[in-house]
């Protein structure tokens, strides 16, 4: 990694509206005087050192009063449903007692591969009610990746459904004891008594959820948090979020990516929001009659998902969106575009923010009440320290760059690597910084600047992908001798996959054979795993003495025509 001196991308300031309340009036003054013991303070039973999410979330509002207070939205496109605070905590009450009596215990695995619905996220509240850890997969997910994260995690339960239940190789994993396919589970609740409360009652540090991320190197790997988690996600649910009482709330993200679990369920829900799920695939019209039949007011997505949005040129016109009042943006660099499409068609301004799995939480942020630099991430969060280090460790000063450092600890930060100690370990310097991996810089006013990735990971559409978990399954199709992945610069996604393939002695290249390549992986990891470019190439560039593929080399090249073409 070298450093050099930049200049800020933008001198450009937008201000915030004068007009509105916010939760956090003054960055400077809370910056100095915030301490982590103030978020736990917010919390129920967790400030007396009784800690479960799923009460924290759902079971402390109906006690307070909140019982009747919608607590759900869903649409699908063709029907819509509502559930109020009450009937959640009914339901994942008797959910958990279902667990409970096959077998789940404190600190079991279970896993949870449903599509975006209300169950996937009722049963996730359930498993961590029942004193478990909760491991959502995202309902794309194909065998392979299934297998890997199951078999890893040595899972011992899974809440599924009869369609994406077919993908899971149950014989190949044998921790596996008991699969309950969700009619079942809804059938066995209704056959529970409404007995003595089923909560499970945790320590702070107790497992509470587990999300797989990918590496540019090796399988995904396990990344475990627990309990003391949620007092981050409630301060940022209220700070950056700025949840109040009467917000609706979407996250257009999948519980099985973190985004969709700890800012789709936990942060809104923590602040009493009433929570918006969209079942099914992007449809613009569909986004934008959501927003007006729900009356949105706070909306959570990625840039790939608002440049999408915005190739549909003035389509918004035809719905009313006049009640979105904040909108947020997460997964990749926000384009400053964008910023300025929101703000000049909506009225409102997207706030970046950046965060990563292993964090459990925003750590950078663009606060609402506070002033946006279009292209930058913004400044650390109350409670959270970031420098940026040159090669050797030590803080640069503003305007160089480096690598993006957080100084740990602090609450929604992992507790490990599933059993790998010796990788979590790798993520920090002896003097307690957390090595982020993304390259930035920091201005004079205290604001971070993106640069780009210290290794290979790829982000495709705000979707982190491991190039040698797609390398891996490449290999394995007949046709395939080697396989080189990178991610390609793509004015849409942010960066697609690209795949460089040497081919097997008798076969020959042609667009029916990179076809059954792509479906290949499509169908072995996921549709966002699968390349969307495939190159035949005579040899791929590795390294004399090991022979490893020189991924930069590919890169390199692949930049190189990007500029060339973005000249023409």
């Amino acid at each position: 990694m070298s450093t050099n001196s930049v200049t800020a991308q933008t001198e450009e300031v937008i201000q915030p509206d004068p007009s509105r309340t916010y939760n956090l009036t003054s960055y400077e003054k809370k910056r100095q005087t915030f301490s982590w013991d103030e978020a736990v303070k917010g919390l129920g039973a967790a400030s007396s050192g009784k800690w479960n999410a799923a009460y924290e979330c759902i079971d402390r509002h109906v006690e307070e009063g909140f019982a009747e207070k919608t607590a759900l939205l869903f649409t699908d496109g063709e029907k819509e449903e509502s559930y109020t605070f009450g009937e959640v905590k009914t339901i994942t009450d008797s959910y958990a007692r279902v667990l409970k009596s096959g077998g789940v215990a404190k600190g079991s695995r279970v896993f949870i591969f449903l599509p975006k619905s209300p169950d996937c996220y009722f049963t996730i509240l359930a498993a961590i009610k029942a004193g478990a850890i909760a491991g959502p997969l995202f309902e794309a997910f194909k065998e392979d990746a299934v297998r890997e994260r199951m078999e890893d995690c040595e899972a011992e339960f899974l809440i599924t459904d009869s369609e994406l239940g077919k993908r899971v190789p149950e014989k190949d994993i044998p921790s596996l004891r008991k699969t309950w396919e969700i009619t079942s589970l809804r059938e066995e609740a209704c056959g529970f008594a409404d007995e003595e409360d089923p909560t499970v009652w945790l320590g702070e540090e107790d497992g509470m959820l587990i999300h797989y991320t990918s590496g540019s190197t090796g399988k995904p790997k396990g990344v475990l948090h627990v309990q003391r988690a949620i007092s981050h996600q409630y301060i940022s649910g209220k700070w950056v979020l700025d949840v109040h009482e009467d917000d609706v709330y979407w996250c257009t993200s999948h519980p099985g990516w973190v985004t969709g679990s700890v800012y789709g369920v936990f942060a809104p829900w923590l602040n009493r929001a009433t929570v918006v799920i969209h079942g099914g695939r992007f449809d613009a019209d569909e986004w934008y009659s959501l927003i007006e039949r729900f009356k949105v007011t706070i909306w959570y997505s990625a840039p790939t998902a608002f440049r999408m949005l915005m190739s549909k040129g003035n389509l918004f016109e035809n719905y009313n969106l006049s009640s979105l009042r904040h909108i947020l943006s997460v997964g990749e660099p926000l384009n400053p575009e964008v910023i300025h499409w929101a703000g000049q068609n909506f009225g409102v301004r997207i706030h970046d923010t950046w965060w990563m799995t292993e964090t459990g939480a925003h750590l950078i942020v663009n606060l609402p009440s506070e002033a946006v630099k279009p292209g930058s991430m913004g400044r650390p969060l109350p409670g959270i320290e970031v420098a940026i280090l040159d090669e050797t460790g030590e803080p640069l000063p503003a305007g160089e760059t480096g690598e993006l450092a957080v100084k740990a600890p602090w609450p929604g930060l992992m507790k490990t690597i599933w059993k790998n100690e010796q990788k979590f370990r790798s993520y920090f310097t002896e003097d307690s910084w957390y090595l982020s991996g993304d390259t930035a810089y920091r201005d004079e006013d205290g604001y971070i600047f993106f640069s780009g990735r210290n290794d290979d990971l790829i982000n495709t559409a705000g979707e982190r992908v491991g190039p040698f978990e797609v390398e891996s399954r490449l290999i394995e199709h007949p046709a395939v001798a080697e396989a080189g992945v990178i991610g390609k610069p793509d004015p849409v996604r942010g960066e697609i996959i690209k795949a460089f393939i040497t081919l097997r002695e008798g076969f020959t290249d042609s667009s029916n054979l990179r076809e059954s390549v792509r479906f290949f992986v499509r169908e072995g990891l996921s549709a966002h795993a699968a390349p969307r470019e495939i190159e035949v190439v005579e040899e791929l560039p590795k390294t004399k003495i090991s022979g490893k593929i020189l991924r930069r080399v590919l890169k390199a090249g692949e930049l190189s025509k990007y500029k060339e073409a973005s000249q023409v």
